[in-house]
């Protein structure tokens, strides 16, 4: 059901493969004009500027000075000269990293790089931390432990749902008929209460 010409043949392309948008840049090519446009915030401004020229707008401005630039990520990077503080701006996302190696990690989420294995299941992660959390399911390793009482849990966020059954606190609640809960599984199933 497609309301215009314009729209089956971007579909289309979905099937035929077809990508007429070319990068200057780099020679990769899109379907679609949007997909070129994202693409280019990867390359650097001086390289946009020089291979794009005219399609740069500059809408993100320094609040301390007249400067402004075309990608988030870059205002961000300037913004240290004034704020003395180090912050590395992921170039396709704009989100900060104070350290090159943890930018480094972020990266292997937009690649979908997995470099890391688990030698029990083979199962692939991008950060060994996900590979350590993942390996208590195997060594069975719980080393959060409630303040509260004995229990102890694999992870910080099943120590936080816990947390609630000590406290009284009901942190859940639901969007429909503003019903409170104290643990997100009880809300989930009450949603579908909703819907059924």
């Amino acid at each position: 059901n497609f309301s215009q010409d314009s729209t089956i043949n971007i579909h289309m392309r979905i099937h035929t493969g077809e990508k007429p948008y070319q990068c200057s840049q780099c020679e990769k090519a899109f379907s679609k004009t949007s997909s070129l446009k994202q693409h280019m915030k990867s390359h650097s401004e001086e390289t946009e500027m020089r291979d794009h020229p005219g399609e740069t707008e500059r809408p993100y401005k320094c609040s301390h000075c007249e400067k402004s630039f075309s990608l988030r990520s870059h205002l961000i990077r300037h913004m240290t000269i004034h704020t003395g503080r180090r912050s590395i701006p992921c170039g396709l996302c704009g989100k900060t990293f104070s350290q090159d190696s943890t930018l480094n990690s972020h990266m292997k989420i937009h690649t979908n790089e997995k470099p890391y294995q688990c030698s029990q299941c083979k199962k692939y992660f991008s950060r060994t931390s996900h590979l350590k959390q993942h390996m208590r399911i195997h060594t069975g390793e719980k080393p959060h432990q409630c303040s509260q009482c004995e229990k102890t849990f694999s992870r910080t966020s099943h120590l936080k749902q816990h947390m609630p059954t000590h406290t009284g606190e009901k942190p859940y609640q639901c969007s429909h008929c503003n019903k409170v809960f104290k643990h997100r599984t009880s809300l989930v199933s009450h949603v579908k209460s909703h819907a059924g």
